[in-house]
């Protein structure tokens, strides 16, 4: 009796578990990393985002006054790095009002780039974080906090 009871009670935590665990590894989205060279010591540091069909990332300047997650970037300290202005957003913006939020939110479906121009010295590593949240139209998952590299020789 003893026996089948420890067997029940890991079969039941194995399968309480397992739908945790699934959650918090699940994300619709996919990241490319790109450096484009412009001039000189300049570069462009291109952050690619695509998204699984019906979900959606919000924008860096989401709007609303709910608790909307926006995309941003930190990147960590490093001499030979100069970031040149914001980053900017590139991508088919979708501007709508949502139930339970007063004001307008933005937010991309399908496919955004997030662009930081930089001034390199020399061949670095630049690196980070970048913060996001997805949703679709019945949930919004946590926000996700991915680190982030780009090489440049």
């Amino acid at each position: 009796m003893i026996k089948f009871l420890k067997v029940a009670l890991l079969v039941t935590c194995g399968l309480f578990s397992m739908p945790a665990a699934h959650a918090q590894k699940f994300d619709p989205t996919s990241w490319e990393y790109e450096v484009k060279k412009l001039k000189g010591s300049e570069y462009q540091l291109i952050f690619h985002a695509t998204l699984e069909p019906k979900w959606h990332i919000w924008s860096m300047s989401p709007g609303g006054d709910g608790p909307l997650v926006a995309t941003f970037f930190k990147f960590y300290d490093n001499s030979k790095l100069n970031l040149k202005g914001k980053i900017s957003e590139r991508g088919t913006v979708i501007t709508t009002t949502l139930e339970g939020i007063t004001g307008k939110v933005m937010y991309y479906e399908n496919k955004v780039d997030y662009i930081q121009k930089v001034l390199v010295e020399g061949p670095a590593t630049i690196t980070g974080e970048q913060v996001y949240q997805v949703c679709n139209d019945s949930l919004c998952l946590p926000p996700v906090t991915r680190r982030f590299s780009f090489n440049i020789d």
